[in-house]
């Protein structure tokens, strides 16, 4: 089911996702998935016409994942090192890369689906002594 977002809306999804992950004893990763569900939010409220998305939060035994659908088929932008310093959006596609695990676009019909998706700590302390770090590349 999709719906309209507005400037606002992120606080309000941000609650409801904090309510999951307490409820999921994934609490530690509140602060690292807030702040990527917002940077996708804002995406739809500045870039897709209508703002209509649908947002799909999951767990599973590795941990968290979070999608959100929109109907605007314009690939999503992240800034370049060539964008120089003063360039303008896609900046907030490096935060969800830098406080998340994972991340990727899906293309849907008619649109795309963002997603991101953060390791439970059991599993990153386990990635971790396997592969002597905790991120992986895309």
């Amino acid at each position: 089911m999709g719906f309209t977002v507005g400037e606002h809306s992120a606080r309000h999804m941000r609650r409801i996702l904090r309510i999951y992950l307490t409820s999921w004893g994934l609490a530690g990763l509140t602060h690292a998935a807030e702040l990527a569900l917002t940077e996708l939010v804002a995406n739809v409220v500045r870039h897709v016409p209508g703002r209509s998305c649908s947002v799909l939060i999951l767990c599973g035994p590795e941990g968290l994942r979070v999608e959100v659908t929109d109907c605007c088929p314009d690939p999503v932008r992240t800034a370049r090192c060539d964008d120089g310093a003063l360039g303008e959006g896609g900046r907030g596609l490096l935060l969800v890369e830098a406080v998340t695990d994972r991340w990727g676009v899906e293309p849907t019909t008619g649109g795309k689906t963002v997603w991101f998706e953060c390791d439970a700590p059991l599993r990153r302390e386990t990635t971790r002594r396997r592969t002597g770090h905790g991120r992986k590349s895309l």
